[in-house]
């Protein structure tokens, strides 16, 4: 969710300014500026997501390993928000945007409790695992494999809230993170 500048205080949702801070900021702007269809004639919908999780891979399967050994834990601080979403709740979402007429704008695609710290998806998907997760890896490791603009993205979260797409009408199969992970695990 790079639309958003990176804060430990601030609340974001689908209203909230950003895509002017950073390259990622500008590239989602751009992104969706490219998408915009000229006049007032069609309905459009963006959807910005968070991190998606699912199975097979993404963010859940560059986690996994260090998780399963017993070696996961926090980045940084892990004080940052983390925005996120299980895959079939952001198809979900992109098909109630198809099928109801009534949803238009942006939309964010992220789950209702995604106000989630790094350190507390830490502790969730040690615990999917049966596994600790207490070992944090620290700035300086993710900066130098990174780089310094990627490591903003793991390092800098933002507090990211659907409101408009909850009052779209959209339910949430996965609105709580312990459940997507344990299904995602499973």
């Amino acid at each position: 969710m790079s639309y958003y500048q990176p804060s430990l205080t601030a609340e974001y949702d689908e209203d909230s300014p950003g895509g002017d801070f950073d390259f990622f900021a500008n590239l989602v702007t751009k992104w969706e500026a490219a998408a915009k269809l000229p006049g007032d004639s069609t309905r459009q919908v963006v959807v910005r997501s968070g991190i998606v999780l699912g199975r097979g891979g993404g963010a859940i399967g560059r986690m996994l390993l260090p998780f399963r050994l017993g070696l996961g834990g926090p980045i940084g601080s892990g004080r940052q928000f983390l925005p996120w979403i299980h895959i079939r709740d952001l198809v979900g979402i992109l098909a109630h945007a198809l099928e109801a007429s009534h949803v238009q704008g942006v939309l964010n695609g992220v789950a209702p409790a995604s106000t989630t710290t790094n350190a507390e998806f830490a502790q969730a998907l040690g615990a999917a695992l049966g596994r600790p997760a207490f070992i944090p890896l620290p700035s300086i490791i993710v900066q130098a494999i990174f780089g310094q603009e990627r490591a903003i993205m793991l390092l800098e979260g933002q507090k990211v809230v659907p409101r408009r797409t909850l009052a779209a009408g959209y339910q949430y199969s996965f609105p709580e993170l312990g459940a997507a992970l344990k299904e995602i695990i499973a």
